[in-house]
C-alpha cells in the first residue's frame, strides 16, 4: 500500500520515513512529507488520519473510488480528487482516480485503479530543489500536471485511430462493428472530457482561494495546467464531433445506397410489367393469335413486347434508375 514515504528538509531530499514517525517530522520547521499510497485499506487510512490529523469525510472519500473530480477544504488542508486516464495496447482507455491531501507540511497521494506510478514525477520534482523548497505545493503541481499531460497523450494517440474510423465510415455499406467501435470511442472521449473539465476549476480555486498553500511563484504553473486541461477538453469534444459527423455520413450513404437499390428494383419491375400484361391478356393456349387465327399475330406481339421493354429500359437508363 505504501509506495513511497519521504521527508524533505528545506526542499532537499531527505530520507525514507516510517509512518509512525511522520507526526513528529512534520512539526519540525521547513519539513514536509510526501507520502504515496496505492489502494490502501481502511485500518491503514485510519492510521494515516491520526498521523496527519485529516478530516473524517476526506478519509471516507479517499477509501471509496468512483468519486467525482473536486476540491474540498478541511481546515488548513485541501482534498482533491482527479480522474486518471491510461490507454493500453488495444487502444482501450481505462480510468482511475488519484486523491490528493495537501497541507503546509505534507502531501499525500492515493491512487485507485488505472494509474501509472508517480515515481518519475517525484524524480523530476526533486531535480528542481529551488521550487521544492517552497513546500509541498510544487509537488502537488507536478502530480496534477502529470495527470493532465496524460489526457493530452491519450487524445493525441487517438488521432490516427479516428482517421481510420473516418475512412471506414465513409462507405455505403453498413458495418455494425464499425458503428459499435465509434459509439464506444465516443463514450471514452466523453469520460475523458468529464475528467479534464473540472481541472480548470480546481486550479482556479487553488490560485484564488488557497494562497497560504500555493505560493505566488507557483500560480503561473497552475495556470499552465489550466491551459493544458482546456486543450484536452477541446480535443475530446472535437473528436466526438468528428465521430458523430462520420456516423451520420455513414448512415446517409447507406440510406442513399438503399434508395439506389430500390430504384433499380422498381425500374426492372416496371420493365417486366409490359410482358406480364401482354402475355396475361392472351394466355398460352392458342394458335395464330392474337385477334383469332392471325398467322403472324404471335411473333408480332413478341416483337412489340421486346421493343416496348427495350424502350422502357433506355428511358430508365437515361434517367439514372438503372
Amino acid at each position: 500500500m505504501v509506495v513511497n514515504s519521504v521527508v524533505y528538509r528545506a526542499g532537499k531530499r531527505g530520507e525514507e520515513i516510517k509512518i509512525e514517525d511522520i507526526s513528529e517530522a512534520i512539526h519540525e520547521p521547513d519539513n514536509y512529507v510526501w507520502l504515496g499510497l496505492y489502494e490502501p485499506d481502511e485500518p491503514f487510512m485510519q492510521k494515516i488520519q491520526q498521523e496527519f490529523g485529516l478530516h473524517d469525510l476526506a478519509i471516507e472519500d479517499a477509501l471509496t473510488a468512483h468519486q467525482r473530480p473536486k476540491i474540498e477544504q478541511y481546515g488548513d488542508s485541501v482534498f482533491i480528487v482527479l480522474k486518471t486516464a491510461q490507454k493500453n495496447d488495444r487502444d482501450e482507455i481505462h480510468f482511475g482516480e488519484t486523491h490528493i491531501f495537501a497541507g503546509k507540511n505534507f502531501l499525500i497521494t492515493v491512487r485507485h485503479g488505472a494509474s501509472e506510478t508517480y515515481a518519475p514525477v517525484r524524480k523530476r520534482a526533486e531535480e528542481n530543489q529551488a521550487m521544492m523548497a517552497k513546500g509541498p505545493a510544487y509537488a502537488m503541481y507536478c502530480i496534477i500536471d502529470f495527470i493532465v499531460d496524460h489526457y493530452l497523450e491519450v487524445t493525441a494517440s487517438l488521432s490516427d485511430r479516428i482517421n481510420e474510423m473516418e475512412t471506414t465510415m465513409f462507405s455505403s455499406e453498413f458495418d455494425r462493428s464499425a458503428v459499435q467501435n465509434v459509439y464506444m470511442l465516443r463514450r471514452h472521449l466523453l469520460a475523458l472530457r468529464n475528467a479534464a473539465q473540472p481541472v480548470d476549476d480546481i486550479c482556479q480555486q487553488l490560485i484564488r482561494l488557497h494562497e497560504e498553500l500555493v505560493p505566488k511563484p507557483l500560480r503561473a504553473y497552475l495556470r499552465d495546467v489550466q491551459d493544458h486541461a482546456r486543450h484536452a477538453v477541446t480535443d475530446a469534444e472535437d473528436m466526438r464531433e468528428i465521430l458523430t459527423s462520420a456516423m451520420q455520413v455513414n448512415l446517409a450513404l447507406v440510406s442513399v445506397q438503399q434508395n439506389e437499390v430500390v430504384k433499380k428494383i422498381s425500374g426492372w419491375g416496371g420493365i417486366l410489367v409490359v410482358p406480364t400484361v401482354v402475355f396475361s391478356m392472351y394466355g398460352m393456349n392458342f394458335d395464330h393469335m392474337p385477334e383469332l387465327h392471325l398467322l403472324y399475330g404471335y411473333p408480332a406481339v413478341v416483337i412489340f413486347t421486346l421493343l416496348a421493354c427495350f424502350c422502357l429500359y433506355r428511358g430508365l437508363k437515361r434517367s439514372g434508375w438503372l
